[in-house]
């Protein structure tokens, strides 16, 4: 298994910005890396991606030199499984509102003796069972393997300092969008209640030694970076979109 860049920086304390693709396109993480970014989120809980998809916008992501996150279509074992074994080097799992649901990601993400997830040896993370032996896959993967936790639900929040506690977490990242409509203001992270559970989070991440991810806009960038967040992404449709309306209003003026 590869060295993971990605979850070096982390490590270093660096910044690493990536696209959320719902939609299934090799081209589209080749276009992605090519523009400079360090990282692709292939989403699975809110796109149309298949496995078989999956695995090939990992082989895009390894060929252009970034790193390929999957999002499960939930925590469930079994979907973080099918995703890892196609040879993505982490996972963003959503709706992680407990230390015991935390607990639960890091067993099926990690082989014994930090998880219980199971092993086989012709899997495309495994390199099909080519290269070195079938122990230093295993503990190689239990190391280069990135775990984010989605903290989306009110009651994540409520449960923020227990699930901190939880080692081998690379990422605890904060989903604004659900998490506005957990506290009843659905589409606007900027109420001010949501908008305070988000800053406290990030508060309480910095201070424990832990690394908060969400995603941010161009416009929100800088205010993301100053709260202490490292691990960004931006959709690409807000991309596309962006970029549209800028070509638009110079091509209508």
């Amino acid at each position: 298994m590869k060295k993971n860049r990605m979850k070096e920086k982390l490590r270093r304390g660096e910044a690493v910005f990536g696209v959320s693709v719902m939609i299934p396109s090799p081209q589209i993480v080749e276009m992605i890396a090519a523009a400079g970014f360090d990282w692709v989120l292939l989403d699975c809980e809110h796109g149309t991606l298949t496995l078989e998809s999956v695995e090939l916008m990992a082989m895009a992501a390894e060929a252009s030199g970034i790193t390929a996150i999957a999002r499960p279509v939930s925590r469930a074992p079994e979907h973080i499984l099918q995703v890892l074994d196609r040879g993505v080097m982490g996972v963003q799992v959503p709706h992680v509102n407990t230390g015991a649901d935390a607990r639960r990601v890091l067993e099926a993400v990690k082989y014994h003796p930090l998880g219980l997830r199971s092993l086989a040896a012709g899997t495309r993370a495994a390199v099909y069972d080519s290269h070195g032996t079938l122990a230093d896959y295993v503990a190689a993967a239990n190391n280069e393997t990135l775990v984010a936790v989605q903290l989306e639900d009110r009651e994540a929040i409520d449960n923020i300092d227990e699930l901190l506690k939880v080692d081998n977490i690379d990422v605890f990242f904060v989903g604004p969008s659900d998490l506005s409509q957990s506290m009843g203001h659905p589409g606007n992270p900027k109420a001010p209640a949501v908008a305070e559970a988000i800053d406290s989070s990030f508060r309480k991440m910095i201070a424990a030694g832990r690394t908060p991810g969400t995603p941010a806009t161009a416009d929100n960038l800088r205010g993301v970076l100053d709260k202490g967040v490292r691990y960004i992404y931006t959709h690409l449709p807000r991309l596309l979109s962006s970029s549209a309306k800028s070509y638009l209003g110079h091509a209508r003026a």
